[in-house]
């Protein structure tokens, strides 16, 4: 119980202002808010790297120039060196092509650094809008959603760009400058060298045609595979405990395996390509070599031109064999684009105005909700309003929608029809993350992160205050059992709250929703794992946040959950029976309970099917008819 110098200052607490939360958006983030009307992110992101991306033209410019220093050398020792025994001029050409060379390697270096600072200022400017997906994929999709991995698309993409794939795309503009030099040594060779860049152009577009079909469904696969894993890792015991091991590892078995397939298919035809593309420009070298020395024994070109010609094809064509080498990961970064560009549409974040915390009221007017993932509504038009102060039990038989209206109320579950408004505001006018801080929410599955106790409590806040975290724990009545913990508040619970009970998981869960007093608190089934005095706290918890002023929401299935509110909704099959004062719903369900046949084995078989139904609801009436 909380003293009472504590339930003094509770008007001033009440009363106390929330901490102004400092612009922390980074430089990125606000160069992609500039770009007013741009919905696809990446586009964006994409475009404030423009000045980079130019900077990476000039550079390939100028490394493609000094890429004739090569050849040039060779023609100008064959033809000038060799046949004047000019030595100085030996000496002048070689100094020229060391400084040449020196300046071609630092633009390389610099190209290559640039590139990789556009993969990383990429994943900077997207990460905040990935990682909102991340939390809002299962939330719009339902399972569907949890398959999907934005976090991974985004360091495909990342990696393709700081890789050497896109080089070859700022290379390949240059192809036909080295192809005209050729033909100015001599039209015969340019022919053969424009010939040979054809017939890998014709590789590198059925590089394309054979490979994206199958890293497609290695991608679909791979995420489904990680999911049956990541999905056998969260129930680890209940897999071990009932011998399921089996059988789940055939079904992860054969999803790697369709994986390897498609993947191993991929390889082998990128291979394949990549390959043929290696001999067919080993074999243009040659063959350019044979048509210049033909044309050298007519008289038409110079053995020094020979030398160049092969060289300057040889350049030539290494953008394409980089390209066809790189493919598959082109393919794979486009794919992953486009999921992300899927994923992140309408993810831009809009600026709302600051309202006022909410002090006087709840509404929910005609509301209705279907579960993401679903195209059936699992709550209709369901109506009621609270004060500052009040508490209300939601209870119901399972599956009549408590758990559903639980979370459209805290604005995780969107509605489709009707208003949730918060002293009048509805909750689409709230921004997120400030409507966060006057909600408390304890779901059904408590999940814990990776943490202290009071990081925890603190929902991972920089700015949290050592007496609102030891005061949420007070009204959750655990803070003498935290003191016990190794290191108190500051003892790691591990991933998903490991090192703690269930019970001591759900009452850390309640101290987290009930951290800073907030105005809405939702339990949906808070007493599931605690023990006699864990109920007792829950009570006095409940108890106490109304005395703040706060509106307590419980979704209950036990009639101890429900001693502390004084209002009750009855749901059944997601539609509204019932609402009001507790005493008074109370005495109309103990009257229909008693009016329900106590005993059903002597009804008729074709009223199995009603008899079913009234025991269900029967039993949805426990709760009520308890607590009387």
């Amino acid at each position: 119980m909380l003293s009472q110098q504590t339930k003094d200052h509770a008007a001033d607490l009440n009363n106390m202002s929330r901490r102004d939360e400092s612009p922390s958006a980074t430089n990125a983030q606000d160069d992609i808010q500039g770009i007013a009307g741009d919905r696809n992110l990446i586009r964006a992101a994409l475009k404030t790297c423009r000045s980079a991306f130019v900077g990476i033209g000039l550079f390939s410019c100028i490394i493609n120039l000094l890429m004739l220093t090569g050849p040039l050398f060779m023609m100008q020792v064959y033809d000038r060196v060799l046949t004047s025994g000019s030595l100085p001029t030996l000496a002048a050409l070689l100094v020229l092509v060391t400084l040449l060379y020196f300046f071609f390697s630092l633009f390389e270096l610099l190209r290559s650094r640039v590139l990789i600072r556009v993969g990383r200022r990429l994943d900077e400017q997207l990460s905040p809008a990935v990682f909102r997906a991340v939390l809002a994929l299962p939330l719009r999709q339902g399972q569907k959603g949890e398959s999907a991995s934005p976090v991974r698309d985004m360091d495909t993409l990342r990696q393709f760009l700081s890789s050497q794939g896109p080089l070859a795309i700022f290379d390949m503009p240059w192809i036909p400058l080295y192809l005209g030099v050729i033909y100015l040594f001599h039209p015969f060779l340019g022919l053969v060298a424009t010939a040979g860049a054809g017939l890998l152009f014709v590789l590198a577009i059925l590089s394309e045609a054979v490979n994206r079909k199958p890293l497609r469904e290695a991608a679909s696969l791979a995420n489904q595979r990680n999911t049956v894993a990541a999905s056998c890792r969260r129930n680890s015991e209940v897999v071990h405990a009932m011998g399921m091991s089996g059988q789940l590892g055939r079904v992860w078995g054969s999803l790697n395996d369709r994986y390897l397939n498609q993947q191993g298919k991929a390889s082998d035809r990128a291979g394949m390509l990549s390959a043929a593309t290696r001999a067919i420009r080993l074999l243009m070298q040659s063959v350019i070599l044979a048509a210049g020395a033909w044309l050298a024994v007519k008289q038409e070109v110079s053995p020094g031109t020979i030398i160049a010609a092969s060289i300057i094809m040889s350049r030539a064509l290494a953008p394409i064999e980089l390209a066809v080498a790189h493919w598959r990961g082109c393919i794979a970064a486009r794919q992953s684009a486009k999921r992300l560009k899927m994923t992140l549409r309408g993810q831009t974040q809009t600026v709302k105005m600051d309202l006022p915390r909410p002090m006087k009221s709840l509404d929910l007017s005609s509301v209705t909700v279907v579960p993401p993932g679903s195209s059936k509504t699992a709550i209709e038009r369901i109506s009621f309003a609270l004060q500052a102060g009040e508490g209300l039990g939601i209870i119901g038989p399972s599956a009549s929608g408590k758990s559903t209206l639980a979370r459209s109320i805290v604005g995780v579950w969107p509605t489709i029809l009707g208003k949730i408004c918060l002293d009048g505001a509805s909750l689409d006018q709230w921004d997120p993350t400030k409507l966060g801080r006057h909600v408390g929410y304890l779901p059904q599955a408590v999940d814990l992160f990776n943490g202290t106790v009071a990081e925890n409590i603190a929902r991972f806040d920089p700015a949290r205050c050592s007496e609102q975290i030891i005061q949420a724990a007070q009204l959750a009545g655990i803070h003498d059992l935290i003191l016990n913990l190794p290191d108190g508040y500051d003892t790691d619970i591990g991933e998903g709250g490991s090192v703690l009970s269930a019970g001591q998981r759900q009452r850390v869960g309640l101290a987290r929703a009930l951290y800073d007093l907030p105005f809405l608190v939702v339990l949906d089934e808070p007493n599931a794992n605690l023990d006699a005095e864990g109920e007792a706290a829950l009570t006095g918890a409940i108890r106490a946040m109304r005395n703040y002023g706060s509106i307590v929401i419980v979704v209950a299935h036990r009639p101890s959950a429900i001693a502390a509110v004084d209002h009750l909704l009855l749901l059944k099959d997601g539609r509204q029976q019932a609402f009001g004062r507790k005493e008074e719903i109370m005495r109309q369900t103990a009257a229909i309970a008693h009016k329900s046949p106590r005993n059903s084995t002597a009804a008729k078989p074709t009223a199995t099917k009603s008899n079913e139904s009234k025991t269900k609801d029967k039993g949805a009436l426990n709760v009520v008819t308890e607590s009387a």
